[in-house]
């Protein structure tokens, strides 16, 4: 099967790139995330109606 290019070139240009250590990523689990959203949509906002609605 013909290649395309020569196989002594290969992996040239990977092999020049220097190596970067990755960044360590500060997010939370998205288990909390949604919870900590759900409750500053939904409950904080049902928090001033009900006052209004009491009174």
């Amino acid at each position: 099967m013909p290649s395309h290019g020569s196989l002594t070139k290969a992996g040239k240009v990977r092999n020049q790139t220097p190596k970067i250590q990755p960044k360590e990523k500060s997010k939370e689990v998205p288990r909390v995330r949604n919870k900590k959203e759900f409750e500053k949509r939904v409950l904080k906002s049902s928090k001033g109606t009900s006052k209004e609605k009491n009174t």
